[in-house]
């Protein structure tokens, strides 16, 4: 990487948790992070969706209230219709009556619970795609330091699989708590009515298993942190393994092995805390299994007893309350079990929060004004020094650089490297924010204008293009949207690539392939600087556009780049001499100061840094170093 942009940093933010100390955080610690008040702002995910809540909650009441009274059917069914206390045999009428009751219920409480379903998740599966596009968008406006020190795959994996982590427990929590909590107190409820006594016996240890449940939640949540990390880190392998680049520089250095145990490392670790988070907590479940299983045994015994202590205990009531008493089963378990889940997707939310919480470095100031565009194209920096957040304060990349360009002036910057000619290219449309100074842009500090206005007004091309997997017109029109097909044309043409990419078979649908690498490195330049015409930008920025290229294709590109920078401020940052000779002020860079300024024909005469530099470049390849 250019040595201008050494240390990766980029401007600290106020506020919350600054985006520069938020990797740093997570070396020290793999736990999930502390959020405060989490629950509430859990909560509050769900609160543009109150009317189906609030709909959902009545559903689960109704179906609950239904529940409860099939257990008392049951009751009558055995004492009036089956057992009447006259004798002669079963009352069949009361029977079907009770019968007829019973099945209308179910078919009622199967209705409510299908369309509960659908509510729940609905609501869960927006809540889930909410959060995904906040964190996305939240992510769009980082400032780019923060995407130099982290890796994609550990951003993809806070976009998938924390929020993808969390789906269940948004689709399931409304009706899992409030479903298993009312059927768990209407249960006790139908228990008591038919027997206090034994409702006594049956409900005895359940405090204990709360109890017992809060500590395996604690368990397992950590767990769960520890689980997120590690998809991370597989995530980030799988993107920087399998990636066309990565691929290319494994075979080349025949590290497939290498790259293949790498992954299975993690694997195999993320295989053990999968199990560990699947296993926390199944004695738990077990016990809770094995108590509420053997109570109905229990509860024979206790009714003997109380038969003998002359308590009125008939056939039907022992019946009805070992029937409801089972009934509590998989509810008490449900109940557990879904408390459980939400303090282990607590530490996925905290992971989501986390990143939510990250203040962009960059932001707009509330008096931030739209570029003056009658000023358009003038470019200047004020005394502006730049230092990285993790750089040495004594050591700045730039130190009081002053220029000033009038509109349609080409200005190229030319140094060693590692002189800050790059730094100076990112500080112009505020990808980086100067440390001291101003840089301002059509006379205004660029701080106090609109920074989507900012970068409306400034195209950028840069030694590594960046194309899409998909067709040339689609790349192209990323610039435009709204591009017409003589207009990409146009712009095709004036980068010099038309006629290549029609003698393709499919023209400007042909696929460029992850990052246009079915594309030679000149064709893609090409056609990023025809996406440049097609945005059509005052203000123009390139970034070493052709040090990459060789000579035949330099040739072409520089064409087209002169194209591109007829009639606009261009900012060119140099590695070759020859490609900016003609500039109307060329600025040497070295140890973060301009040194030199001047003509190309008036530097050479000055035969300082930039003579040497050109020196450097044309002397014989016998001479270099001599």
């Amino acid at each position: 990487m250019h040595g201008g942009m050494r240390g990766g940093g980029g401007p600290r933010g106020g506020g919350r948790i600054s985006s520069g100390d938020f990797d740093a955080q997570k070396a020290a610690n793999a736990e999930a992070p502390k959020i405060p008040h989490l629950l509430q702002r859990i909560a509050g995910l769900f609160v543009p969706h109150r009317n189906a809540i609030v709909l959902t909650v009545v559903l689960v009441l109704v179906g609950a209230a239904i529940s409860v009274i099939p257990p008392l059917l049951i009751q009558r069914a055995f004492d009036e219709g089956l057992f009447p206390k006259g004798g002669g045999g079963p009352e069949l009428p009361v029977l079907y009556v009770l019968v007829g009751a019973m099945v209308a219920l179910w078919i009622a409480s199967a209705g409510l619970g299908v369309w509960q379903t659908y509510l729940t998740a609905t609501v869960g599966n927006k809540v889930m795609g909410s959060m995904r596009m906040r964190l996305f968008g939240h992510l769009q406006r980082m400032e780019l330091a923060f995407f130099t020190r982290t890796k994609t795959g550990v951003i993809q994996s806070r976009l998938q699989n924390d929020v993808g982590g969390v789906a269940s427990v948004l689709n399931n929590t409304i009706s899992s708590v409030l479903g298993n909590t009312v059927t768990v107190i209407a249960a006790i409820v139908a228990m008591l009515l038919l027997s206090w006594q034994m409702t006594l016996v049956a409900v005895v240890l359940l405090p204990l298993l709360v109890i017992a449940q809060r500590r395996v939640g604690q368990v397992r949540a950590k767990i769960a942190a520890q689980t997120q990390e590690s998809l991370s880190d597989m995530t980030a392998i799988t993107q920087e393994a399998l990636s066309v680049s990565g691929i290319l520089l494994a075979k080349s250095f025949n590290q497939q092995r290498a790259e293949t145990k790498r992954y299975g490392d993690e694997n195999r670790n993320q295989i053990r805390l999968q199990v560990r988070q699947q296993m926390s907590g199944q004695w738990f479940f077990a016990i809770v299994s094995i108590f509420l299983s053997i109570i109905p045994a229990i509860i024979y015994v206790v009714a003997a007893y109380l038969i003998v202590g002359d308590v009125p205990i008939t056939a039907g009531t022992i019946v009805a309350f070992t029937t409801v008493q089972s009934r509590l089963l998989f509810p008490t378990v449900g109940l557990l079990r879904v408390v459980l889940d939400l303090q282990t997707s607590g530490a996925l939310f905290a992971r989501i929060f986390e990143y939510l919480d990250l203040t962009p470095a960059i932001t707009d100031s509330p008096t931030a004004k739209r570029v003056d565009e009658s000023r358009v194209g003038h470019v200047a920096f004020d005394d502006v020094t730049f230092t990285y957040p993790d750089g040495e304060a004594d050591k700045p990349t730039l130190r009081g650089v002053s220029f000033e360009l009038q509109p349609g002036q080409f200005a190229a910057f030319v140094g060693p490297s590692g002189a800050g000619k790059t730094t100076v290219s990112y500080l112009v449309p505020r990808l980086y924010e100067a440390t001291a100074g101003s840089v301002r842009f059509a006379g205004q500090d660029v701080r106090d204008l609109e920074h989507e206005d900012l970068m409306r007004h400034v195209g950028i091309v840069s030694q590594e293009t960046y194309l899409f997997h998909a067709s040339i017109g689609d790349n192209l029109r990323y610039a435009k949207p709204d591009a017409t097909d003589d207009e990409i044309e146009r712009a095709a043409r004036a980068a010099n690539i038309h006629e290549t990419i029609a003698s393709f078979p499919d023209g400007y649908e042909t696929i460029v392939g992850e990052r246009g690498y079915r594309l030679s490195g000149g064709e893609k330049q090409r056609i990023a600087i025809a996406r440049v015409l097609l945005k059509d930008p005052p203000v123009l920025v390139l970034d070493e556009a052709t040090s990459a290229l060789d000579s035949i294709s330099e040739r072409v590109v520089q064409a087209a780049l002169d194209n591109a920078a007829a009639g606009r401020t261009t900012v060119s940052i140099a590695h070759r001499l020859s490609t900016i000779r003609d500039a109307d002020v060329i600025f040497v860079l070295d140890h973060g100061q301009i040194v030199e300024r001047g003509t190309h024909e008036e530097l050479l005469e000055r035969d300082g840094t930039y003579a040497m530099l050109h020196h450097q470049q044309n002397a014989p390849a016998d001479t270099v170093g001599s």
